[in-house]
């Protein structure tokens, strides 16, 4: 999204004519180790110290603040795996996915095969809340309520998008699919940077000039279900109309494809509006806005 941002404010300020907007995460290749050492200074602040805390420590938090519990957390995932599922296996996916050669081998080999990807291999088929609430618990030493089946999976994934005004895009004779509205970012505690949506989302609609019920989609990332459950229970937003196909839970966690696959089921179902979001670690919330304009 910040990509996007970044792309479109060179656009309007005419420093550049066309930019293409790409963004890429690689859990796999990067694991998380943790935060780097700081200094004695720093953590000494409470608030500086909870940026470099686990992210399941601010999911526990969320969690425990706010009433969330284990049961609602189950039943958002299980949503999350089965709207995946259906979204696959109706080939919803294809258009948006351009296959890809990657080399696979198994955990600890140093033997690598060359594969294609065509499509994501995270999705669980057939999950659900009673299936996810025999799993254990990732961080009992903070709440205990979430766990690997009701958080983002660790995935590699990548997305790219082209802008340039509409007068290029004619000029270039190439079809105007959609348009970027605004966006903003907001802070918020460190500790609970996971209900970031719930601030963004409104101030972000407010730019816009339009409510939650002129949106047709939403795509929030789902970073943990704990705060899928809070954003959606705070802005009381329609269930049916977030993350329709899935989520970071059954799709992995890469940011980036919120505007690729969000535009996409926005001209599948011939709508108008899409709103993105996302929490961000150490304390921060993002939401935009997008008009999709292929009705073809």
């Amino acid at each position: 999204l910040m990509a996007v941002t970044t792309v479109a404010n060179q656009i309007k300020a005419g420093q550049i004519e066309v930019g293409l907007a790409v963004g890429v995460e690689s859990m796999s290749a990067n694991p998380d180790m943790g935060a780097p050492p700081l200094s004695e200074e720093i953590l000494a602040h409470s608030t500086a110290k909870d940026c470099k805390e686990p992210m399941g420590w601010t999911s526990e938090n969320v969690a425990n603040d706010f009433a969330v519990t284990r049961e609602e957390m189950d039943q958002w995932a299980a949503a999350s795996f089965q709207r995946a599922s259906h979204a696959q296996l109706a080939g919803f996916f294809k258009p948006e996915i351009v296959p890809i050669e990657a080399f696979s081998g198994a955990p600890g080999s140093k033997e690598r095969t060359k594969v294609t990807v065509t499509e994501d291999d995270g999705i669980r088929h057939g999950t659900t809340a009673e299936g996810l609430s025999k799993i254990r618990s990732a961080f009992p030493q903070w709440g205990g309520k979430t766990t690997g089946g009701n958080a983002s999976q660790i995935t590699d994934g990548a997305a790219a998008v082209l802008l340039m005004r509409r007068s290029k895009a004619e000029e270039l004779g190439l079809k105007v699919v959609a348009k970027w509205v605004t966006t903003t970012v907001v802070g918020l505690a460190p500790r609970i940077m996971g209900i970031g949506p719930s601030i963004a989302i409104p101030q972000v609609l407010e730019m816009a000039g339009i409510t939650t019920g002129d949106v047709d989609l939403f795509e929030i990332n789902e970073a943990f279900a704990s705060m899928m459950v809070y954003c959606i229970r705070t802005l009381k937003l329609d269930k049916e109309k977030v993350n329709v196909n899935g989520g970071a839970i059954a799709l992995g966690h890469p940011l980036d494809i919120q505007i690729a696959t969000g535009l996409a089921e926005l001209r599948r179902r011939k709508q108008k509006v899409l709103v993105t979001s996302m929490c961000i670690g150490t304390g921060m919330g993002a939401a935009a806005v997008f008009v999709n304009e292929d009705f073809d």
